[in-house]
């Protein structure tokens, strides 16, 4: 008798890997948010065909110019055009928290998995989870680029290890209760291989938590590349994201306060719905939340 032939009742009958996205236009809050994240990063992917300007091309004679047809948002001190940066500026802060959040998913689930399962290593992980949670993550990430130089890929993972024993250890919780279900033990009663029983057992239980998880560590890991970049101790200053060019305007704010205020704006509003679209997943895949809202 293989785990192929149990009775359907013993798996689980809904699969999380298929979740309804009818959560994005649930409220007009929310629905707002859909459309304005869809805007910044529709503009953001085509910011090479909708930027008016090149974002780092220096032009002192036009150093801090008003707002004007040339330059609808004007120019920074440096002579670049302000919106052709704000508009760049997207592309790396939001690549920088999609790496995050699927680089910290990935690692996250492995680790989990592994700890919730096994208990030999499970004391042993969560420990090291535990330290490095304990560890701010804004001084662990300046300790990681300070030592490996300022880059997309080591902002990247200086950003990511922090929020790995997160996910770690929301996935070890699930698993630790998956484990004790009916239909797990019954695929171990048959002898089913352990990746086997992880990929097709454990691990699903896990996608709805993650895909929840993985929206605020987005979140989280763009308003953390804005303030290493605003700290200085981010991606090169040439380089637009919206830190760089609020750090860069920071000593002209009083002369010219949009250089700050555009940027900021847009961040402000990318990681507000971000997190709306995140806390509506959660009340959509939580079973719980569905339940409470019944009583």
């Amino acid at each position: 008798m293989s785990v192929d032939t149990l009775p359907q009742s013993s798996i689980p009958i809904t699969s999380p890997l298929r979740p309804r996205f009818g959560f994005l236009t649930s409220t007009p809050i929310i629905a707002t948010a859909t459309v304005l994240l869809a805007l910044i990063v529709l503009i953001s992917i085509l910011a090479p065909l909708i930027a008016p300007h090149d974002p780092i091309q220096l032009a002192p004679s036009q150093r801090l110019k008003p707002t004007s047809a040339q330059f609808l948002l004007g120019t920074d001190a440096y002579g670049r055009d302000l919106l052709s940066r704000v508009i760049y500026g997207g592309r790396i802060s939001l690549l920088i928290g999609v790496g995050s959040a699927i680089l910290s998913i990935v690692i996250g689930l492995a680790i989990g998995l592994v700890s919730g399962f096994f208990k030999l290593v499970d004391s042993v992980l969560m420990r090291v989870m535990d330290g490095l949670m304990a560890m701010p993550s804004i001084l662990l990430a300046i300790a990681v680029v300070s030592l490996s130089g300022a880059s997309i890929w080591t902002v990247l993972i200086a950003i990511t290890i922090p929020e790995v024993p997160r996910v770690a250890r929301l996935v070890r919780s699930v698993v630790l209760s998956a484990r004790e279900e009916p239909y797990v033990e019954a695929a171990i009663s048959v002898g089913s291989s352990l990746p086997k029983i992880m990929w097709r057992h454990l691990m699903p239980n896990t996608i709805a938590p993650l895909i929840v998880q993985g929206s605020y560590v987005c979140a989280s890991a763009i308003l953390t590349e804005a303030i290493l970049s605003f700290l200085g101790a981010g991606i090169s200053p040439e380089t637009p994201t919206w830190g760089n060019i609020m750090a860069e305007g920071r000593q002209y704010f009083q002369i010219k306060p949009s250089l700050i205020f555009w940027p900021g704006l847009l961040l402000s509003i990318a990681i507000l719905s971000i997190n709306l679209i995140g806390d509506a997943a959660r009340d959509a895949l939580d079973p719980r939340m569905k339940q409470r809202e019944g009583k």
